[in-house]
């Protein structure tokens, strides 16, 4: 692990479980353990792209403020030991420190408490944590007032909205104002309070009456967007081989962590990242380069994880799938987040493995 990387925790909703993700606490008598895992899905109808959760920020930090990890939760480490006393856990998908168009931040913070001897698994719930406002210009806007710039104002940072703009202009939750620029003066058309995940539709129209003279008019589409869709990080699961899967349901996969849970389950999407292979020769540990074999990959739930035992032995069998993700000839490959589809076996090369792989999404 790399000293002063920092690690961030989502703590929105999350909850606190014992270690049953992978192995069990062994010989903790005066520290702790502390592990976390993001769980799956990110709820906002304004999504434009799904985040890879493995670029997500993380910072850990003890009860003094003092940074145990800062960096991608990628690379983090599967577990820490630290000593008895209360953590904060921090993740961001990106940074965010003024309005920005496509800047949709996810992330989530939690506050645990590890006692000595006992190991404490943070589930991580990411959601959104900006706000957004998106405008419809009437044609008979444009035609009122050809010269006039349009702004989004929070505080004192304006962020140029030009007639043709389409995408979500993303602020913090808080008070903002949209300010039209013409004849050499500012106005300012409205303003709103948004929350955190709503999402704001304005028409703006500016038609010309009797006289010739134009009058702005301003419509507000009133249904706030919470919630309404899943676009998923990883999958989120109703039971059984993850929602049912079929073939369109990549979406829905489990994540590697959950797999020792559906051994015996056909059919089932698995999520997770390359990161390595060669697993007849490489002991305890994954091989991370200069790969040999093509016919399986390792999976697991970061890209920094490479003990045998949190992997997913994957099964390439020959074919599009093999020519697709084997790391003989995709190199390029690791770290790379991809969904597969396959029974998951007890053990396939002394780990938990999914066999008869007959479909795959690479990300």
């Amino acid at each position: 692990m790399k000293l002063k990387k920092i690690w961030v925790m989502l703590p929105l909703l999350a909850g606190l479980t014992a270690c049953d993700d992978f192995s069990a606490l062994k010989g903790l008598k005066e520290q702790g353990e502390l592990r976390w895992v993001l769980d799956k899905s990110i709820a906002t109808k304004a999504t434009e792209e799904i985040p890879d959760t493995n670029d997500f920020l993380l910072t850990i930090r003890d009860g003094g403020g003092s940074i145990l990890y800062e960096g991608s939760y990628g690379d983090s480490p599967q577990y820490l030991k630290v000593d008895p006393g209360s953590y904060t856990i921090t993740v961001v998908s990106i940074p965010f420190s003024a309005p920005a168009f496509a800047r949709p931040q996810y992330g989530d913070e939690q506050v645990v408490v590890v006692s000595a001897g006992e190991c404490i698994t943070a589930r991580l719930n990411c959601t959104l944590l900006n706000a957004g406002i998106r405008l419809k210009i009437a044609p008979d806007f444009l035609t009122s007032f050809p010269d006039g710039v349009l702004f989004i104002k929070q505080s004192s940072v304006k962020l140029k909205y030009t007639y043709t703009e389409k995408r979500i202009a993303y602020t913090f939750p808080g008070e903002v104002s949209v300010i039209l620029y013409n004849d050499a003066r500012d106005q300012t058309l409205f303003t709103r309070v948004l929350e955190a995940r709503e999402i704001l539709t304005v028409s703006l129209s500016a038609p010309a009456d009797e006289s010739g003279s134009s009058r702005v008019q301003v419509a507000v589409d009133t249904v706030k967007v919470w919630s309404n869709e899943q676009y998923v990080i990883g999958g989120d699961n109703d039971g059984g081989n993850g929602g049912g899967n079929d073939g369109s349901e990549w979406e829905n996969a489990i994540a590697v962590g959950e797999a020792a849970r559906h051994v015996g389950e056909n059919g089932v999407w698995v999520y997770g990242y390359i990161v390595g292979g060669d697993l007849t020769s490489a002991g305890k540990g994954v091989k991370t380069d200069g790969i040999t074999k093509n016919t399986h990959v390792a999976l697991a739930e970061r890209s920094s994880i490479t003990e045998k035992e949190h992997c997913l032995a994957v099964e390439l069998p020959k074919g599009s799938i093999r020519d697709a993700l084997n790391l003989v000839d995709r190199p390029d490959l690791r770290g790379h987040r991809v969904y597969v589809k396959g029974n998951i076996v007890g053990s396939y090369f002394g780990t938990t493995g999914l066999k008869g792989t007959s479909a795959h999404v690479l990300r």
